[in-house]
């Protein structure tokens, strides 16, 4: 995570495939007072589409327009174009066909990530969600809101609302319809387990979601007690007594499957074997780990039982 600084510059990310309505957007936000209210803008264009920036129309004349490639991109690069312009703010189009990762590995420290929204096409976003799947998840995972827009008249939302909350649960969805209106998604997504229980029971479908939500929101679980099925894992450099018991996750494709485990502390960790299937009911409490980089969500193990596999042995979502 970025740290606060005294220079920093907050930048504005807008991300989705061509033709996704981002360029629109953006030249709509320029030309409000409310948002460009003078502060001089470096506005950073990774993809080129039909649709230009006309600087004309916008309230004062402090926006400095730089195109570039993604080879070209660094954080020295990038440096002396907020230099060369005396920046105050970043908005940056990516292009779709990208990571945001491609983008963010270049930039200056400096530059902190103020927001970060998504815009999609809806006639075109599940054939996306088919082939590019990981271009999808990518881009979702990280936005604070995506707009779905050219959706028709009384197009079912529900779909659409699944794909986006099944990557990121904290995301706002807006839909925005050929006929002019606008609905804002207000539906609710209760988690599958009952976080008021005495043990908090977690099935064998529901890891990959309980992972990324105790995750998230570590502080949500301190205190309670949990129980799952998960793999034995160790841990790198840690000390007698831990283990990290998770699952192997899935998120959009094969190539991205990855172990999400726990750190957890159980006096008998040095006897599992890895790899093995157990049963984990333990409490959790929030501390500083190096697994996190940061605070996160540490178990304490009542007991570790001997389990079966799970049916599913790849976790998804």
């Amino acid at each position: 995570m970025r740290g606060k600084d005294m220079t920093a510059i907050p930048m504005y990310v807008f991300t989705g495939f061509l033709e996704s309505g981002k360029t629109r957007f953006i030249q709509q936000t320029l030309e409000d007072a409310r948002f460009n209210s003078g502060e001089r803008t470096l506005l950073l264009v990774l993809e080129e589409g039909e649709e230009e920036y006309d600087l004309s129309t916008y309230p004062s004349k402090n926006v400095y327009i730089e195109t570039l490639d993604y080879d070209e991109l660094s954080p020295e690069k990038l440096t002396a174009l907020a230099k060369k312009h005396r920046a105050e703010r970043v908005v940056a189009e990516l292009n779709g066909m990208h990571l945001a990762a491609d983008f963010y590995l270049k930039t200056p420290d400096a530059w902190q990530i103020a927001q970060e929204v998504m815009f999609a096409d809806a006639s075109t976003f599940m054939s996306y969600n088919a082939n590019m799947r990981q271009l999808v998840v990518d881009k979702l995972a990280g936005a604070e809101l995506v707009v779905f827009n050219r959706m028709k008249p009384g197009e079912d939302v529900m779909p659409y609302h699944k794909i986006a909350r099944a990557v990121n649960r904290r995301i706002d969805i807006i839909y925005e319809f050929t006929d002019g209106t606008t609905q804002y998604d207000e539906i609710e997504d209760p988690l599958p387990f009952d976080l008021n229980a005495p043990v908090v029971e977690i099935e064998d479908e529901d890891y990959a979601l309980f992972y990324r939500d105790i995750t998230e929101e570590p502080k949500k679980y301190a205190g309670k007690t949990v129980r799952f099925k998960g793999q034995v894992a160790r841990l790198r450099k840690e000390k007698e007594g831990m283990f990290a018991p998770g699952r192997f996750v899935m998120t959009c494709c094969e190539a991205d499957i990855t172990f999400m485990g726990i750190p957890c502390k159980f006096a008998g960790a040095s006897a599992l074997a890895v790899k093995s299937w157990v049963t984990v009911t333990a409490t959790v409490e929030v501390k500083f780990h190096s697994l996190y980089k940061g605070v996160g969500p540490i178990l304490t193990a009542k007991s570790v039982e001997p389990a079966e596999p799970a049916a599913q042995q790849v976790a998804t979502f």
